[in-house]
């Protein structure tokens, strides 16, 4: 190899790969120098020094020179796998250095190819890899298709440095409403939580450091331009934005709408924090979602364990009740209203009796009252005479 084809060779790569000139020729030295020594024998030291302005090769084997021109004849097929490896492990580095400090940042590149269930992606100076776990259920993509995700994890890799793409997580939904809502960007309007089920539903917790700003019309957009671009990006997604309070009974109560609250109790220790919560029994259904997905949700994104329950327990209490006054009333009304049936015959058979005596002692009634209205004539008699 001579010395300009050389100096070529490392511009062009330093220029292409974006790798530091140092590293390529020490790759081009080590290199010639492997190849050497499997030419020479692996028992003599061999070594190889390359002049960073001429490109002029200098070559030792023991203590004795040797002609540069010597190394044309070694297998260049040898020299050329080490160098593109040496390359390959700089590249590799460069790349894990760039993207390791943008781990959770919003990427767009386009569809290159699939391996098995993993979708690679070019970021023109790298790959990325979006595994079947981080795609969004349902989405389907075209080679030269033009996706959006977040950097999730950058690994290194002796060949490669493997960029990890994500459309599931979290973090995805806020950095799309960064890019979709200024206030979000600007940080006027605060994302403080998200809980998402990728896919069907998210529900995120917004909060306005501006009195001014309303956080739920800011990221709704005027019509709802704003937030359907959001959905559009995530196929229809169903998009649920809460306003964050402190006063942990209103956040849940945010949290669970469309459902309405009838009552809330909230049970609050060092490991517990607990809320139960009243629903009407016509709103259960709404309040815990589609297999449990509107309070599973409404956990993830409160932190509290909340318990859905109907009005139940009142409407029993207050039947017991009913059952307990009534069963009183039927206690004092029942010594007067029950008779033994002997009770009622003898009763009927004093009455009668007594009919009877009243009827008899009538007439001896009449006499006497005669008696008396008539005296006797001896009495009438001596009543003259004293007068």
């Amino acid at each position: 190899m001579k010395s300009k084809e050389i100096l070529r060779l490392v511009d062009s790569i330093h220029r292409n790969k974006a790798i530091d000139a140092e590293v390529i020729f020490q790759a081009i030295e080590s290199a010639l120098q492997s190849a050497a020594k499997k030419h020479f024998g692996s028992t003599d030291d061999v070594s190889i020094h390359i002049d960073r302005e001429t490109g002029e090769v200098e070559a030792l084997v023991g203590d004795k020179h040797i002609d540069p021109e010597m190394l044309g004849r070694i297998p260049a097929q040898t020299a050329k796998q080490i160098i593109t490896q040496r390359i390959r492990e700089a590249e590799s580095e460069i790349i894990y250095r760039e993207y390791i400090n943008q781990k959770g940042a919003l990427v767009t590149g386009a569809v290159q190819r699939f391996e098995g269930g993993a979708i690679i992606v070019n970021l023109e100076r790298a790959e990325g890899i979006l595994p079947r776990s981080e795609q969004i259920p349902g989405e389907h993509y075209q080679p030269g298709e033009r996706v959006r995700a977040i950097i999730l994890d950058v690994r290194k890799s002796p060949e490669q440095a493997k960029i990890i793409l994500s459309r599931t997580h979290p973090d995805f939904i806020r950095r799309l409403f960064e890019l979709e809502v200024p206030e979000v960007a600007e940080g006027v309007v605060v994302v403080r939580n998200i809980a998402r089920e990728p896919g069907q539903r998210t529900k995120i917790a917004m909060e306005s450091l501006e009195p001014r700003v309303d956080c739920i019309g800011a990221c709704v957009g005027v019509r709802g331009t704003r937030i359907k671009s959001i959905i559009d990006e995530l196929s229809g997604e169903k998009i649920d934005i809460i306003a964050w309070r402190e006063a942990p009974e209103i956040f849940i109560a945010s949290a669970l709408r469309p459902a309405e609250i009838l009552q809330m109790t909230l049970e609050e220790g060092e490991d517990v924090q607990r809320a139960i919560v009243t629903v009407p029994e016509d709103q259960l259904a709404l309040a815990i979602g589609r297999k449990g997905q509107n309070v599973r949700l409404a956990v993830k994104l409160t932190g509290w364990d909340i318990d859905i329950v109907q009005p139940v327990v009142e409407k029993a209490a207050g039947a017991k009740a009913e059952s307990e006054a009534e069963q009183v009333v039927e206690e004092e009304a029942e010594p007067e209203a029950a008779v033994a049936p002997q009770e009622v015959e003898q009763t009927e058979a004093d009455e009668e009796e007594t009919d009877e005596t009243a009827e008899a002692s009538v007439p001896n009634a009449d006499e006497s009252a005669e008696g008396a209205e008539a005296p006797a004539p001896e009495e009438q008699e001596g009543f003259d005479q004293q007068q």
